[in-house]
């Protein structure tokens, strides 16, 4: 696929997004369920730019559950970023991802980390959660689409992959 220029008419926009599984299913191990989540995203509206390499990082908090498989991909999109988490949620649910308690081993976890910069809802919403405490982090979860992730900047598991896309 070619890069387009955010100056052209048919520019594409890129959206970041980190993936993490550490629990096996009937889809297969980790890796498997990774694999078959990328796999999924074009049939979503989510073409595939750049993949980075998988990266095998601890459960956070610490002994909450086995090591992830963890990355990050780089994808155009014409779809907007509520289009795109209902899209990301849909993979998850079709791999079995259930949710039922914050910060959980899970079978796939697919965030959107970033779309073209924008920031949403708006500004002051976007620091409120980027500075939670972490015991806050741990109770809280946004009911609204917050962009770019609120805590990236504390997540090695999104940041160091995130360099290789």
């Amino acid at each position: 696929m070619v890069l387009q220029h955010k100056n052209d008419q048919n520019y594409v926009p890129i959206c970041l997004i980190a993936y993490g599984s550490n629990l096996s299913n009937k889809f297969g191990a980790s890796v498997d369920i990774v694999e078959a989540a990328l796999d999924q995203l074009s049939s979503f509206g989510l073409d595939l730019v750049r993949t980075s390499k998988f990266y095998r990082t601890p459960a956070f908090p610490p002994g909450a559950g086995p090591d992830f498989v963890n990355g990050v991909v780089a994808c155009q999109t014409a779809l907007s970023p509520s289009k795109v988490i209902k899209a990301l949620h849909g993979i998850e649910a079709d791999l079995g991802r259930t949710r039922s308690q914050r910060w959980e081993a899970r079978v796939i976890d697919l965030d959107l980390i970033d779309f073209e910069g924008v920031i949403l809802p708006n500004r002051e919403t976007h620091s409120i959660w980027r500075d939670l405490t972490l015991e806050q982090q741990m109770e809280r979860a946004p009911d609204q689409l917050i962009l770019p992730h609120p805590r990236v900047q504390d997540r090695p598991f999104v940041l160091v992959p995130m360099k290789d896309v």
